[in-house]
């Protein structure tokens, strides 16, 4: 066996079919996902966190915001290599846990607590019409920093807008990149309400087949009305694209070529440090 050391940071973005279900996902998160994930790779896996979502902004939803959470990791080693195949214990991932997000249809199952093949069967769901299942990999650091560099946490709290972009199909990646460098860059590294503004290209992309993110950014704000002056009233001036799959900025298609968390900058359960197991109230 040989296991290669390789640093990097995993993106998944995670939503919610409807309201109804968040509490439902909640219980299977923290009460299956959260230490079955421990067990298996906290030797190999430096953090694992999670940040809740912060309410959709107005119009958000055409900017593909996921509503439930962002999940992050940062690897040592890919576990997605033939040494890593065979688990002692499979994942409980039930069926539901899928139609809960969104990624399947939202039909009752005659066996509702029927396991998936395995985890990554799960994390491989989604497409069509459905939000796939997000899975993505990045540089364990930013690989471009176009704006804000010096911010510290003594300048304000700072209200998080990440996202993932997917060119169309059938436009070249240096296409895509060309529109992003001259307008969507130019735009927001200029932009009075923008505070910071990174990005990296991201390496590879372990969800649903559909899911073949290119990029991933995250801008920062002071709130939720910054940023919907910066991305809906003046984002016109970012030039609308030959291939836009929709009229308004960001001109893709929600859930399917641009997926968007937004959260705050302080992290919602630090796993390793701050799970102590599904402690209820009394």
């Amino acid at each position: 066996m040989a296991f290669e050391f390789k640093l990097m940071r995993s993106l998944i973005y995670v939503g919610l079919a409807k309201e109804e279900y968040r509490p439902k996902l909640m219980h299977w998160l923290y009460k299956h996902h959260v230490p079955e994930s421990i067990s298996k790779f906290s030797p190999y896996c430096m953090k694992y966190a999670f940040y809740q979502a912060y309410p959709t902004p107005p119009e958000g939803e055409r900017f593909g915001a996921r509503t439930m959470q962002l999940t992050e990791h940062y690897w040592i080693v890919d576990e997605h290599t033939p040494e890593m195949a065979n688990n002692i214990f499979n994942e409980y991932m039930p069926m539901d846990v899928l139609r809960w997000q969104g990624c399947i249809p939202d039909v009752d199952l005659d066996d509702p607590n029927e396991n998936l093949e395995s985890g990554d069967a799960g994390r491989a769901a989604g497409g069509g019409e459905f939000p796939p299942f997000i899975f993505s990999f990045i540089p364990i650091n930013w690989e471009e920093d176009f704006k804000g560099a010096g911010r510290t946490t003594e300048d304000d709290p700072n209200y998080r807008w990440q996202f993932l972009i997917q060119y169309p199909e059938g436009v070249s990646k240096e296409e895509g990149e060309k529109w992003f460098y001259d307008e969507v860059v130019q735009f927001f590294a200029n932009n009075e309400y923008v505070n910071r503004f990174v990005s990296s290209k991201v390496a590879i992309n372990y969800g649903a087949p559909t899911a073949q993110f290119d990029r991933v950014c995250e801008l920062w704000f002071e709130g939720e009305e910054e940023w919907y002056k910066a991305c809906v009233e003046m984002s016109d001036a970012i030039k609308k694209p030959e291939w836009a799959q929709q009229d308004k900025f960001p001109y893709l298609k929600p859930q399917h070529n641009i997926a968007s968390i937004f959260c705050g900058d302080v992290v919602t359960l630090d796993g390793y440090s701050q799970y102590h197991g599904y402690i209820t109230m009394r």
